[in-house]
């Protein structure tokens, strides 16, 4: 395949199902758009880039991702303007992440040509179907899995790649409260928490479900040694904000290089905030909880964007953060979402067109 000049072909559906769709009440992921991409790798190469209508996947019982976990993805939405232009937030960074988190799963990489490509393309079949309430998007997923068959332990030979969309609501209403986790671990040194494999996932529901038994709607997940410091909370980057201090973990094979987190950290550096990428221990945030200088935690991901937490509970003790008119969560907030609804200036070149 020339991947220079890549064409997709596009089949479309007979009837579209848009009008069946209450557009003013979304829930998050749960209603999907009339196509989707697909293409395969097979005998060494991805090939037969196309849109088609949204389908069932059949796959024999022996596929390899039923069996050794070979499938990640990306989370990203796309947006309307109120001109009705269609924008997306940072895609190539989300395209190189794909194939950080393939390289790591020996997975083939995906050439940016077939994934821009694919993805414009879908949007602009589908672009009927991008909402615009307010604080409603298009929820992108791009995934890989290993669609080769066979029961050996060894890495696939054929592999699907897919995008599906779906027009969501917000993610998250209000602030949440969050369990410091004492006993489970995300994720492990020399593992794969950096990238988004299927399996990270998997692996927080069962903790998630005892913190919500307490009382928590989130866990903030630790580091697997000793518990100590703090590193993600549920499936997105952990922000701290002691005085007017925003700090944040740094990246590593347990925590994910977020497209979010490197947004706030821009926006922090541009505002003059001040900031610290380093470790922090839990017994840093019980400390500054106590003596009045722990203003804000907050979580940051595509889904939610900003996550604001109200309190966290640690050794069967829970802090309560305090409630700021102008917190730094919203003003993060606002500034991004402000960029990706093309409501104000994008000095970073973050802003990508689908035309």
């Amino acid at each position: 395949m020339d991947l220079s000049t890549v064409q997709i072909p596009v089949e479309r559906v007979a009837h579209s199902k848009r009008s069946e769709v209450d557009f003013n009440h979304l829930p998050f992921g749960k209603v999907v758009t009339d196509h989707m991409f697909i293409c395969t790798f097979r005998d060494g190469s991805w090939q037969d880039p196309r849109v088609v209508p949204y389908q069932p996947i059949s796959l024999d019982p022996s596929a390899k991702v039923f069996h050794y976990g070979q499938t990640i993805f990306e989370g990203m939405k796309a947006y309307k303007d109120t001109e009705g232009k269609v924008w997306l937030f940072r895609p190539e960074d989300n395209q190189r992440r794909l194939n950080i988190s393939a390289k790591r799963l020996a997975i083939p990489e995906v050439p940016k040509e077939i994934f821009m490509e694919g993805l414009k393309t879908l949007l602009k079949t589908d672009q009927d179907w991008i909402p615009t309430a307010p604080g409603s998007s298009l929820y992108i997923r791009p995934f890989v899995f290993a669609s080769g068959k066979g029961f050996h332990a060894s890495p696939a030979d054929e592999y699907t790649f897919i995008i599906a969309c779906s027009p969501s609501g917000p993610y998250f209403s209000g602030k949440v409260s969050v369990r410091i986790e004492e006993t489970y671990s995300r994720a492990a040194d020399g593992g794969v928490g950096f990238a988004k494999a299927g399996g990270n996932y998997a692996g927080q529901f069962y903790p998630t479900q005892l913190a919500m038994a307490d009382g928590f709607q989130q866990v903030v997940w630790t580091d697997d040694h000793h518990h100590e410091f703090i590193e993600e909370a549920g499936a997105m980057n952990i922000f701290v904000r002691i005085g007017n201090t925003l700090l944040t973990s740094p990246t590593s094979d347990r925590i994910l290089d977020g497209v979010t987190r490197k947004s706030i950290l821009q926006l922090a550096e541009d505002e003059g905030i001040p900031t610290e990428v380093r470790k922090i221990r839990v017994r840093e945030l019980v400390e500054a909880s106590q003596n009045g200088t722990l203003k804000e935690l907050f979580g940051a991901g595509t889904a939610a964007v900003v996550s604001p937490i109200s309190s966290f509970g640690y050794q069967g003790k829970r802090y309560e953060l305090p409630d700021l008119e102008n917190s730094y969560a919203s003003q993060f907030r606002k500034r991004i979402t402000d960029i990706q609804y093309n409501r104000a200036k994008d000095p970073f070149g973050w802003r990508f067109p689908v035309e």
